[in-house]
């Protein structure tokens, strides 16, 4: 016949011997106590940690202890969840052997398991953060692509606005009480207006120089419409 309270007095005094610092008794009838299990520490020394408190059964080991996190740091409500459940496999698994030292083993084996995805979250995080600065510098570098439709509209907006410049000018022209010019005439004889047309070209050419490569192309394919 199997003496519970043997086997379990043999374990609690064992149980303290190898985790001296982290455990606690509570109570004795029902035997109760708590561990502290915390994980290797990360590159970062960064850490998760669960306070454990372990209650034993009549029957354990025959029966699985009970059990429950009484405090936790850094551990997300999944991780929690994954713990209960590997506890629940272990107990199982190690039913009529005292168990308590393979349980916290296996969640410090768990925990260190935590630390490291942790580890991959960051450094994935910091390759995404990378590479949305490198696209972004592309972005900046390669300016605005050209395409069929936004050079048609660049290029009516262009001559929309040097007939603008035309008609003030010859409306200028006419309260000054000039005679009326075509537009022939105002472009031989103003050298002014030559001018501000000019700048216009010349504002426009610098556009397309930011967008050199694909600007040519655009010409090219843009020669068989004007």
């Amino acid at each position: 016949m199997t003496d519970y309270a043997e086997e379990q007095r043999n374990e609690l005094e064992a149980i303290e011997s190898i985790y001296p610092d982290s455990f606690t008794v509570l109570s004795d009838d029902p035997t109760s106590f708590t561990i502290t299990v915390t994980s290797d520490a990360g590159e970062n020394c960064e850490t998760v940690e669960a306070t454990f408190k372990f209650t034993y059964v009549e029957k354990y080991p025959d029966e699985p202890p009970l059990w429950e996190i009484n405090s936790q740091e850094n551990l997300e409500e999944s991780d929690v969840e994954d713990i209960h459940t590997l506890l629940q496999q272990q107990a199982e698994e190690n039913l009529g052997m005292v168990m308590i030292f393979t349980l916290v083993t296996a969640v410090q084996e768990k925990l260190n398991e935590i630390v490291d995805v942790m580890k991959n979250r960051r450094e994935e995080e910091k390759l995404r953060k990378e590479q949305e600065a490198e696209e972004a510098e592309k972005v900046a570098f390669q300016g605005t692509v050209v395409t069929i439709e936004n050079f048609l509209l660049w290029k009516a907006k262009f001559e929309q606005e040097v007939a603008e410049l035309r008609r003030r000018k010859q409306k200028e022209e006419e309260q000054a009480g000039k005679p009326k010019l075509t537009g022939k005439q105002l472009f031989e004889t103003d050298h002014n207006l030559d001018t501000s047309d000019i700048q216009f070209l010349e504002e426009a050419a610098a556009w397309g120089r930011n967008n050199c490569a694909l600007y040519v192309n655009v010409f090219e394919v843009m020669g068989t419409f004007v």
